[in-house]
């Protein structure tokens, strides 16, 4: 079993900054991939953005630039700094553990933490 605690978030003025964190616990052997996930009000879940165990990256479009996710694989964590917000980006945040596997041999395909809201206000 994981647990995804995720902290940060908030409400913060078009054009601010805000960073997100994510942490997994448990008896965790490896994650291949942690990433960020959104949801607006009335809109389906999106990807922001992903990190692997490798370090390669992949960001949506509407975040490139703005957006810059790292990750501590000792730690199991995973963060999001988010700079030049814009009233687009206010939406439910998810963070992701992809292709975990722990200590027993046993798999699972993904974990979520349980979201953290950020807002934009113009």
């Amino acid at each position: 079993q994981v647990q995804l605690v995720e902290s940060g978030g908030g409400l913060v003025q078009a054009g601010g900054s805000l960073r997100l964190s994510c942490a997994a616990s448990g008896s965790i052997f490896s994650i291949n991939a942690m990433g960020w996930y959104r949801q607006a009000p009335g809109k389906q879940r999106e990807l922001v953005t992903v990190i692997t165990s490798g370090g390669s990256t992949n960001y949506a479009d509407s975040v490139k630039g703005r957006f810059t996710i790292s990750t501590d694989n000792a730690r199991n964590t995973v963060n999001l700094e988010m700079n030049n917000l814009k009233p687009e980006d206010t939406a439910v945040y998810y963070c992701n553990a992809h292709d975990v596997r722990f200590y027993d041999g046993t798999y699972v395909r993904d974990y979520w933490g349980q979201g953290t809201q950020v807002t934009v206000s113009s």
